[in-house]
Formats: C-alpha cells, structure tokens, sequence
C-alpha cells in the first residue's frame, strides 16, 4: 500500500499478538518502568532478502513487557507472528517520499495513543528520523544527531571524509564519475579491488549486491558499466584489503546525549552470507581494545548519539584496523552483544531514553551468533575448499542465539522455514524447467551436464566424502552433538 493512498482509516494495525505474553526479566536489571511503548521501523526495500527486521528488538524488549510496535511492508513476515508484537502498521515505506512517511509515523504515533520510542533499524530511515528531528519529536523519542551527522555516516564517501579528518584508518577509495576514469583507474591499479555502493542499499536494490571482489581491469569496467546508474552515479572503487572473514572486526554500542558511551561491544566475524561480501552469518563476542578505543574516542568528537554499528577490517600488511562502514542505527547482528545481566543496545536505549539507569555490561567472551542461513554459505565455503564439515560442526560450538529460533517464540521460526521451503520449490522449478529445455553446462571434469546436475553432484560429493564426520556428530553424546 502506497503511503499516498492512506488515510486514519487505512492503517492496518494487528494488536493483541503479543498482548499477554510473560514478563521476562534477567536477575541484574532489577525492576525498570516499561510503560513507554515503542515503534520499530523494522522493513526495508530489501526486506526480501533479509525478512527478519526488528524480530531481535521485539525479542528483547517484549521479554521486559515493553509493548512494541512495528512499521513493516510484509503484512506476512516472519517478525509479524512473533508473540511479543503489540501491533502492527502496514505501508510500504520503500515507495513514499519523506514528506508522507514522516506524516504516515505521526498517524502511527497518534494511533498507539501514549509517546512511544522510535528505532528504525536501517540506513535511510535512520537518515530521515534525523533529519526530521523536530516534527517527529512531538510524539517520538529517539537521540538528537548534530545536523547532518547521520547522513554522512551513512554515506561511504561522506564518512570517508570525516575518517580521514579524525585521523582513523581506513581503506584508500576512488569515486569515479564516468566509466573513462574507471578505465583510467583500472590502467595503473593493483587487483583485486573493490567495487562498491556508496550508498549500499540503494544498489542492493538496483543489483542484488553491495559490493563486488574484482579481478581483472576489464573485468572492472564491464562490472561498472553494468552495476552504474548514470542518472545517479553510487558507484566507488576500494582497496582491496587481503584476509578472511575474520579479519572484520565490528562494534556495537550506544551513546547517551554527551555522546558518552554507556554500552559497547566488539566482535568479529567468523563467516558471511552471502559469501565473502555479505553481512554476518556467524559471529563472535571477542575483546579487542583497540576497535573499543578508537570508536569512542571518534564518536566522542563528533558528538554521535544513540545506538551504533560500525565495522573494521584488520590489514596485517600495516597492523591497522581500518573502518569499512558506520550503520547509525541498531544492526542486524546486535543480539550477538549481551552482557551477562542481559544488557544490549536496544535494552540500554530504552533505560536511557526513559531516564532510568543503565547498568553496566559485562561482556559474555566467546558467545556466537549465527543467521540460519550459514547453513548455506557453508556450502559455498566448502565448493571452495575453505571449510570442511568437521571445521564447520566446531565452528557451531558456542552459538547462544539465532535469528529466528527461539524456544519462547517458535512462529516466526516456522514461517522463515516456510519462506525458505517456497524459495527452493521456485529454484528447483526453474532448474527443472531449464533441465527440460536442453540448457546444459560442462561440469568439473569437462562433461557436458544438464543444469542442476552439477549442483547436485556437489552435495552428493560433500556428503560422500564427510561421511565418518557426520556419524561422529549424530552420535556424540553431548549437548553439542
């Protein structure tokens, strides 16, 4: 539904979901007011590719008894059945200019009845809270940014800039304005490089990726040519920085009016999805002083507020951590930070929004965190001879918390595996109907097969060739087994 077409009696708004469910409070948190209902903005544009949305800030605050809100463009979603959801606001926020959805927020505030918190959970929302500051105030809480503070994060060169000005490390870029200066950047460049969205969700929706790894100079420009808007160029070219996975290195934190930091968290990721390029699909809770150090002191000067996401890449060639990206807004992997009283970011800003005190987080070292779908880009790792099953099952050890699955709330699990299921119904679909009309492919020994068969082939192979790996885990008898 278009926000153009709505009016007070168009809203959809589903309450009751979540009306009854249990108050759940972890032991260190003592007694805290939860009355101040909240308002998630929890669906992008690419909602379809990562349909999950606020699902982690329903989970957190909804086991404090904090009625939550959402604002999603999937009346169906996974999120939408979680118990803890107080009621929902169906529009899709994608197709409205920021006139009509600052008044399609206020009508959402008017409609829950009391002023409530508002966290939107990506890049453009966050941009457009900011911006508007002063209109959505009067019915919403949510941290003042020094004007046009949020934009420039957001944006890949703004925060470039304000890198370079502060003195932290990050990698060198080029942002090329015509494909005669990508030609000129390929001629003396060393590959691999980068080539990237500055704004990365708006090429995610125009191409299905943020980024690509390129190889070759020819191969830059084709890619380029292809990937570029030229209406609206948002393409930039980066250094390459070699290392796996688990060279990005990610802090989560939130920050009071002062800009001091109340909570914070780093990390580093393990694995991605999709692979090599993606967002976290396995993470893990490590110490690392300097992404703490470096991070706050930057956020300090300039005078950030609320909650953060912020990624690194180590580069063993100078010893440096190097920032990647500033999400100024909660991330999608925030459940991985947890503090053994149950302290996160979204619970820290909810206290300190709500003037009540928030206690100090110690962090749990060594828990994980996975997306489900892991369980796929394992595969990918494996065809590339990255992983092996006996490295995947003990990479798994530790995992605390997953996107969806969650014994207290099991729905939004069983329509994700459903979401899943119709994916790959359409995909062997399509590969039959390719199979059916002669599209062939040369596998791995130079045989001509018909396409499918070489996927097919690989799983057979995997599984034939882990077979002792996976007995030893069916019949270990332990709580990881």
């Amino acid at each position: 539904m278009s926000i153009l077409a709505a009016s007070t009696s168009d809203i959809t708004m589903t309450g009751g979901i979540g009306a009854s469910a249990p108050r759940i409070l972890p032991v260190d948190l003592g007694d805290i007011d939860v009355s101040t209902p909240v308002l998630v903005i929890s669906a992008s544009p690419q909602a379809r590719r990562a349909p999950h949305g606020g699902l982690g800030i329903l989970r957190t605050l909804g086991r404090l008894g904090v009625p939550v809100y959402t604002i999603d463009s999937d009346p169906r979603g996974p999120a939408s059945y979680s118990r803890y959801l107080r009621g929902r606001f169906v529009i899709d926020l994608a197709t409205a200019g920021p006139d009509e959805t600052v008044e399609y927020l206020l009508e959402a505030g008017k409609r829950i009845g009391s002023r409530a918190l508002l966290i939107p959970t990506w890049d453009d929302m966050a941009v457009l809270v900011s911006d508007h500051y002063e209109v959505l105030s009067e019915r919403f809480a949510f941290p003042r940014q020094p004007d046009g503070l949020a934009r420039s994060l957001a944006s890949k060169k703004d925060m470039g800039v304000l890198a370079r000005n502060h003195s932290i490390p990050a990698p060198n870029a080029t942002f090329p304005a015509t494909v005669e200066e990508v030609r000129a950047f390929a001629a003396t460049a060393t590959f691999p490089v980068m080539l990237k969205g500055i704004a990365g969700n708006r090429l995610l929706e125009r191409t299905g990726k943020k980024m690509v790894v390129v190889d070759r100079p020819d191969e830059l420009v084709r890619l380029y040519e292809e990937m570029e808007d030229p209406s609206e160029p948002n393409l930039m070219l980066q250094e390459y920085i070699p290392g796996g996975d688990d060279a990005v290195w990610m802090f989560n934190g939130y920050f009071d009016e002062r800009s001091d930091c109340l909570v914070g968290f780093t990390g580093r990721k393990l694995r991605q999805t999709p692979v090599y390029t993606g967002s976290t699909s396995l993470g893990v809770c490590l110490r690392n002083d300097v992404v703490d150090e470096t991070t706050r002191r930057w956020m300090k000067d300039l005078g950030y507020r609320g909650v953060l996401d912020i990624g690194y890449r180590f580069d063993a060639r100078d010893g440096q951590y190097k920032v990647l990206d500033v999400n100024p807004r909660i991330g999608g992997t925030f459940r991985l930070f947890v503090s053994r009283n149950g302290v996160d970011v979204a619970r820290a800003l909810y206290l300190d929004l709500t003037g009540q005190a928030v206690p100090v987080a110690d962090p749990i070292e060594g828990r994980k965190w996975m997306d489900e779908r892991d369980m796929v880009s394992f595969l990918h790792y494996w065809r590339d001879d990255r992983l092996t099953v006996r490295q995947y099952v003990a990479s798994l050890k530790g995992v605390r918390e997953t996107i969806y699955f969650a014994r207290d709330d099991l729905p939004p699990f069983w329509r994700a595996c459903s979401h899943a299921l119709a994916g790959a119904l359409g995909g062997v679909r399509g590969s039959l109907r390719s199979a059916a009309s002669g599209v062939r492919r040369v596998g791995k020994d130079g045989r001509v097969v018909r396409f499918g068969m070489r996927q097919q082939e690989e799983v057979d192979q995997l599984f034939e060739s882990s077979a002792e790996d996976w007995k030893t885990v069916y019949e270990e008898k332990t709580v990881d087994g």
